[in-house]
């Protein structure tokens, strides 16, 4: 499905409900599934969240998890684990460019029975469950905060636990503090010191609860676009969110700022107003190694006020849903923006003219179809393979729409 959206003008003074988080989700998924007695309310309508579920309630010796890039990695540590269980887990052909060989050998040095069926390095898997009874592995510390996570997820059902050591500079901390709070939530004890980080083992049940799954920082950031791209006094509500998060995204407030946009935090909720228009002669510079998902949203924020923008610590953009860094320099240039990128940057210059009615290439990508879509408040454009959103957040044309977007299939 392909989206034409009009150029539009924001209603004033709107709420928007967004889902549970799906980084929160997924983890808690896992967690419930390791130990029943946990109970989770708002938990994310994704489908990478959908599939997590399936995934964990089936018998099935096949598991595909089609685009969900989370729900592989924690999948491959979780079926690690289920000792007499024998699984191939696999997913769509993107899904199997995306590198999983360092997740893997670590879990292999724990003792994990896992073998490549096609490439080496990359799903699809298949997975011998057993008992794990080694406990020490190293990672560099580089990589994607999801093999972090994934392994960390399930150290409490080793017999030993776990000791990961990290080496170099620690990527996207944010999220492995999030995995760790949650286990600490839960009952299991951990520790985080310098480069090592320690799970100790639990077997036994914990406490029967129930966790309320804040909302989705990551899709608040395309109403952050919305605001500083709409005139000064424009307000959004959006909910439910909270001002201690454990969600890495969350440095939209202060990031914001830099384009006109206050936050206010309300009982269970966020008010964002657009306040000052901004006009910075000034490059707008961004270390984004702990909140990597919110750069094209960013870029293309910086894009539509004609702002100079550098963005760097984003090696992790090209092992997402597409090359992300690659993705955003080709739309961009379609609008005509002026980007250069490397491995792990981008620098967009500023611009005063946006190219009207460009059809925005998605990638299978729900974060360029979303991170563009703000646009429409300036041109109108096309997005095609709209659908895609619903990887991340089914609601989102529909909620569009609700607040003043003017959209035609």
């Amino acid at each position: 499905m392909d989206i034409s959206i009009q150029k539009s003008k924001l209603r004033n003074h709107q709420h928007v409900q967004i889902t549970g988080s799906k980084s929160e989700s997924n983890r808690l998924l896992l967690l419930q599934a390791l130990y029943p007695q946990i109970r989770i309310k708002n938990i994310s309508n994704s489908d990478d969240s959908v599939l997590m579920q399936k995934a964990l309630a089936s018998t099935d010796q096949l598991i595909d998890i089609h685009h969900a890039g989370t729900a592989m990695r924690f999948l491959t540590a979780y079926f690690s684990i289920q000792n007499h269980r024998e699984v191939t887990i696999t997913g769509s052909s993107r899904m199997k460019e995306r590198p999983l060989k360092i997740l893997v050998e670590a879990l292999q040095t724990l003792g994990a029975d896992i073998t490549y069926l096609e490439n080496d390095g990359f799903p699809p898997l298949k997975i011998k469950g057993r008992e794990l009874t080694k406990s020490k592995v190293t990672l560099e510390a580089n990589v994607s905060s999801q093999y972090i996570s994934a392994l960390l997820l399930i150290a409490s059902k080793l017999e030993n636990g776990i000791e990961l050591t990290l080496k170099g500079k620690i990527t996207s901390v944010p999220y492995i503090k999030m995995t760790l709070s949650l286990l600490e939530t839960i009952g299991i004890e951990t520790s985080f010191i310098e480069n090592t980080i320690s799970v100790k083992p639990k077997n036994s049940e914990v406490p029967s609860q129930t966790l309320t799954v804040e909302s989705d920082w990551s899709s608040a950031s395309y109403y952050y676009s919305v605001i500083a791209l709409s005139a000064v006094g424009t307000e959004i509500t959006i909910a439910s969110y909270k001002k201690e998060s454990l969600q890495g995204d969350s440095v939209l407030a202060v990031i914001y700022e830099k384009f006109g946009v206050t936050t206010t935090f309300l009982d269970d909720a966020i008010k964002l107003h657009k306040t000052a228009v901004i006009q910075n002669k000034e490059r707008i510079e961004l270390e984004l190694s702990n909140a990597p998902d919110i750069a094209q949203t960013i870029a293309v924020t910086a894009f539509g006020l004609g702002l100079e923008c550098f963005m760097s610590g984003l090696h992790t953009l090209k092992i997402k849903e597409t090359d992300r860094l690659v993705a955003l320099k080709t739309e961009l240039e379609k609008l005509g923006g002026q980007v250069a990128i490397t491995d792990a940057s981008l620098h967009l210059q500023p611009s005063n003219h946006i190219n009207a009615n460009i059809t925005i290439a998605t990638y299978n990508d729900h974060r360029m179809a979303m991170a563009f879509a703000p646009l429409a408040l300036k041109v109108p454009i096309r997005v095609e393979n709209a659908d895609v959103v619903s990887k991340s957040y089914p609601q989102f044309w529909k909620d569009l729409e609700t607040i003043g977007f003017h959209l035609k299939n």
